[in-house]
């Protein structure tokens, strides 16, 4: 392995190899900026895995143009990653994001590589994950999730249980979803707060999930369901510091926010998932055999999904599986 840094000296990265206690002796390390020269470090070495962090910081004495502009970056990615071609080289280039989480640079960049996998992480938690974004021969949404200890990246093998870790017992208001990321399910809990607002607008704060979903869920909840919340601010959470994206986490917010407007505590040993449409009907989603069977694993013992005429494998003892078609069923299954 050829680590090219870019940014940090080798003497850096020497004192950082030691505390890992890392002994390989087959990684070396150059600390240069000129594709060129590093180009033909690759060539004097031959190694199997190239490292090249980070392709904003590097430049081409061919171009007069500063590092990180457009220009350099396109001709020094076409430069390595011609080489990695012609010579059967795996190269991974490390780059910077924007503050929207976007890769930085030109857009061409994406297209030039066969995977973007996006590193991702709260500055307040230990947790990070890898996400693989674009996968030109295979899947993509794909995580891995890893804890950062003294001794480095930790895989975790089993992230739903670390998302359910420390859910707190008899409080209204928080509810277990099954979200799929690429083809791995896992469980996450969502939390809702309601409170009477002391403003004209109520305020409406969503963290780890669509806002514009959220404000949509409250709006059949009103119109279907009878629950106002127009007096009150309503806040919606998903522990753990992921992200859950996808319009299978409807039914859990809903049931979220109606169990704290109701101050009714819902069952610690449910699961729920389901799409939620503007007539109130709950729709059919992804991969429900892999969610109940994520859940079933982790001991729920109830499990609310939607109506679905494909047949659901009765392996699950001691499990009961409720269909529902709309969200007033779902309401008459949990209160």
């Amino acid at each position: 392995v050829l680590y090219c840094s870019a940014e940090e000296s080798a003497e850096q990265i020497k004192m950082r190899a030691d505390r890992l206690e890392n002994n390989n002796t087959n990684i070396y390390v150059v600390s240069k900026t000129n594709i060129e020269q590093i180009l033909d470090d690759i060539s004097n070495l031959n190694p199997s895995v190239v490292v090249l962090d980070s392709i904003q910081t590097v430049y081409s004495s061919e171009l007069e143009s500063a590092p990180g502009t457009v220009s350099q970056i396109r001709e020094c990615t076409l430069k390595i990653t011609r080489m990695a071609k012609d010579n059967g080289i795996t190269v991974f280039i490390v780059g910077h994001v924007t503050k929207d989480g976007t890769l930085a640079g030109p857009k061409v960049l994406e297209h030039m590589v066969d995977c973007v996998l996006q590193f991702e992480g709260e500055k307040f938690s230990n947790f990070r994950i890898i996400r693989s974004v674009k996968n030109r021969f295979g899947s993509t949404d794909e995580i891995g999730v890893f804890e950062m200890t003294e001794n480095g990246l930790l895989e975790i093998s089993n992230p739903s249980m670390l998302f359910l870790d420390g859910r707190p017992e008899n409080a209204p208001g928080t509810v277990v979803i099954c979200s799929m990321e690429g083809t791995r399910p896992i469980l996450a809990e969502i939390q809702a707060l309601t409170a009477h607002t002391n403003y004209g607008t109520p305020r409406r704060l969503s963290t780890g999930l669509d806002y514009n979903r959220v404000n949509m869920i409250l709006a059949v909840l009103e119109k279907k369901c009878g629950i106002n919340l127009a007096a009150y601010d309503t806040y919606v959470n998903i522990t753990g510091g992921i992200k859950v994206l996808e319009p299978a986490s409807d039914l859990g917010i809903a049931l979220s926010l109606a169990s704290n407007y109701k101050n009714v505590v819902l069952s610690p040993k449910m699961a729920v998932f389901g799409e939620i449409g503007l007539t109130g009907e709950v729709r059919n989603v992804s991969f429900i055999e892999a969610r109940i069977s994520e859940a079933y694993k982790l001991g729920f013992k109830k499990c609310i999904i939607p109506y679905t005429k494909k047949s659901i494998s009765s392996n699950y003892e001691d499990m009961e599986i409720i269909q529902v078609k709309n969200i007033i069923e779902a309401f008459g299954a949990v209160f």
